[in-house]
């Protein structure tokens, strides 16, 4: 075994091997980590984030001269509209010296697009342009957390319109008063006393990380039809600033010096440069939000593949335990649960249970309600539920009529089924779903893992065991 081959098994056993939970508090963190490293590593080089990013930076070509000629009237309304030009000089600061020839090309744009002048329909059209933007980074940021259900219309509208005029004023008039105190007399003399002027010093130069952290977290926290955990967002926000001004750096340095590419594309390189950075600046918007979707759903890093993959037993034993879950609720009288409380519960991805919970849906073994997020509840009483009648229905679930359900095509494959159902009829003879609640484990003392998340202890046995050790 080489070298290279051995150093990647210890390293697969360092962060695979065990259970988190099981793992001493400074392993338990190295180990999750290591994992958030492993996942975006895999979602980079699977193509996951950077065909996002592309698609994004098709959509941004389109609707950002829209989008600036929108944001550029509501501010001149309120007054701080000189403010805009600074701001995108900054955004493409990497460009070097470029990035005054093309922040003065986008403004030409947008003065040549005149709000009043468009009339009723070009207003309408310029608002569906600068919509369409927001809606696909809601799809890109969906895709990330997993969300397969969007916002609906009136949604969208009211709440994208609300980001658009009321965003720009907050976030500039912020800027605007910030630049501006430093000229207040109190400011001043406290900026001449030491060591209070070093102290602000050192402070303004890492405002512009805080700026940026917490304008990536708004994003993190409103885009995605979901809810996000203001710290997660923030620790995404972190990670997205530190990013951008480091890798703003590297492109400044490395790629806008290099004179190849005004030697290959001429009066183009201009447009090809600031292409690749929309790409690099939407590529590292999506990694920090992959960095708060991790962290707030680590049972997403219990597995080295993007989602769980569950085998035909692994399927059966997760619906008996979330059918069983359901059903002990009801029988208690405790509060329904929800996708998403489940498995935060259960420490299992999100998507792996709203597919158990559809699939009990549709055979008619659960009910949802007309909440937002929907809780479940048995569509009968649990006593009246075979665990062989919701097996069966787990097993066969949209198999055609000639499949499981039907007789086999072939005699000897139909008697191996036939006594595989026998069987299993004869072990579970008359129980019901009632029965598999009340035998279902308790939840012990949650312990705190590596992501700041209360992880219950309640599947040592009935979980982890019955997954097949997973996570």
């Amino acid at each position: 075994m080489t070298r290279g081959a051995d150093l990647a098994k210890r390293l697969n056993a360092f962060l695979w091997a065990d259970r988190l939970d099981d793992l001493p508090p400074w392993r338990r963190r190295c180990v999750w980590l290591g994992r958030v490293v492993h996942a975006l590593i895999r979602d980079l080089t699977q193509g996951y984030l950077s065909l996002e990013a592309m698609s994004l930076v098709y959509t941004t070509l389109l609707s950002l001269v829209p989008l600036l000629a929108v944001s550029f009237s509501v501010l001149k309304g309120f007054g701080v509209h000189n403010q805009l030009e600074p701001i995108l000089l900054e955004a493409l600061s990497p460009l070097g010296e470029r990035a005054e020839e093309a922040v003065g090309a986008i403004i030409g744009f947008v003065d040549n697009m005149k709000v009043g002048v468009l009339g009723s329909l070009g207003l309408v059209l310029l608002l569906y342009t600068v919509i369409t933007l927001i809606q696909k980074v809601e799809q890109v940021f969906n895709y990330t957390w997993r969300v397969e259900v969007q916002r609906s219309f009136s949604q969208r509208f009211s709440q994208y319109l609300s980001v658009l005029l009321v965003g720009p004023v907050l976030f500039f008039s912020a800027v605007a008063v910030s630049a501006s105190l430093r000229s207040v007399p109190v400011v001043q003399a406290i900026l001449a006393a030491e060591p209070f002027g070093s102290l602000i010093t050192a402070v303004g130069r890492l405002l512009p990380y805080f700026l940026l952290t917490l304008t990536f977290a708004f994003i993190y926290v409103f885009v995605p039809n979901t809810r996000v955990r203001v710290g997660s967002a923030l620790i995404g926000g972190l990670v997205a600033a530190l990013l951008w001004e480091f890798v703003g750096w590297l492109f400044a340095t490395f790629i806008v010096k290099s004179t190849q590419y005004t030697a290959v594309y001429s009066g183009l390189a201009i447009v090809i440069l600031f292409m690749i950075w929309v790409y690099v600046a939407w590529l590292i918007l999506l990694v920090g939000a992959n960095v708060a979707f991790y962290h707030q759903h680590p049972e997403y890093l219990i597995s080295r593949s993007r989602d769980l993959p569950l085998s035909n037993r692994l399927r059966e034993r997760l619906a008996l335990l979330v059918a069983g879950h359901v059903a002990r609720s009801y029988l208690r009288g405790d509060p329904p649960w929800s996708g998403e409380a489940l498995a935060e519960t259960l420490r299992i991805p999100k998507s792996n249970i709203q597919r158990i919970l559809d699939l009990l849906v549709k055979e008619g073994f659960l009910l949802h309600t007309g909440d937002d997020p929907p809780y479940y509840i048995p569509a009968h009483a649990p006593d009246s539920i075979g665990l062989k009648t919701l097996l069966d229905g787990v097993r066969c679930f949209e198999e055609l009529e000639s499949g499981c359900r039907g007789t086999a095509p072939d005699a000897g494959i139909h008697e191996i089924e036939s006594r595989i159902e026998g069987a299993i009829g004869e072990a579970l003879g008359a129980m019901t779903l009632k029965d598999l609640a009340e035998t279902l484990s308790e939840p012990r003392a949650a312990v705190q893992d590596s992501g700041g998340e209360e992880l219950p202890d309640r599947l040592r046995n009935v979980q982890v065991e019955s997954l097949g050790g997973l996570g």
